[in-house]
């Protein structure tokens, strides 16, 4: 990746997003560090990027269309382009279908599913334009799998995987791949409000025998992110330790 490359990555204050935004900086793309409401956590991530790159936090709400807009507006105003786009943000809202609300389905496929159709249509005519494109959507494996509890957690992230195939159909003629990775269980903040007995049957499944850390969805991401991942698009890559195969 060459240092002109500009790389935007939602959901960027924390876990895996910020990873993947610390991954593309060592990479030398400049990034863009969206937050929501972590504005500390955001600026945190920038201090640490400006070390070895280019970063500025932009506060955006990705589920809301026209924040998704203004996000890749200023991008563009500041760097003057964008050539990666990592749909990472993302909530859950654990509850069985009986006890679950209307509200905790659409939050969660807001933020979750609609984030990634609001970001990518924003990039697209910059991206479409200067024929190249690198988008990488975060899923998760139990958008294959089904978890209970999480039905809308799950359908988000299947939804996830269909975007993510028919929008490569749509782009590779302009040069931009589109691919998902999915993470099982990772050491996040949002794995922590997992109750432990159910971490500890996780981890039971899972033939690796732990969770994954952050960096080793980050590595990934930068590899997608990548000149030399440019013949890899349309695809759904687990790192999962084997959960599901």
């Amino acid at each position: 990746m060459t240092a002109r490359r500009v790389a935007v990555v939602t959901g960027a204050a924390r876990g895996i997003g910020e990873a993947i935004a610390e991954a593309l900086g060592r990479s030398g793309a400049a990034v863009v560090v969206n937050y929501r409401s972590s504005a500390r956590e955001a600026e945190e991530v920038v201090a640490k990027l400006d070390e070895i790159s280019n970063a500025i936090a932009i506060q955006a709400d990705v589920s809301v269309y026209g924040e998704a807009e203004m996000l890749i507006d200023k991008t563009l105003a500041h760097f003057g382009r964008i050539d990666i786009l990592v749909n990472n943000a993302g909530i859950v809202r654990p509850a069985k279908l009986l006890d679950m609300t209307p509200q905790d389905w659409h939050d969660v496929l807001t933020i979750n599913l609609t984030s990634c159709f609001n970001c990518s249509k924003a990039a697209m005519d910059h991206m479409v334009s200067n024929k190249y494109g690198r988008i990488i959507n975060i899923s998760s494996t139990y958008g294959q799998t089904g978890s209970y509890g999480q039905t809308n957690y799950c359908a988000a992230k299947a939804g996830i995987i269909g975007f993510t195939k028919a929008l490569a159909l749509e782009t590779a003629k302009s040069n931009i791949t589109v691919n998902a990775i999915a993470p099982g269980l990772v050491e996040t903040e949002m794995a922590s409000s997992v109750p432990e007995k159910i971490a500890a049957r996780i981890i039971e499944r899972t033939p690796i025998g732990r969770l994954a850390k952050p960096a080793e969805i980050a590595s990934l991401a930068a590899y997608l992110a990548s000149d030399e991942a440019s013949y890899i698009t349309g695809q759904v890559i687990g790192v999962n330790g084997g959960l599901y195969m």
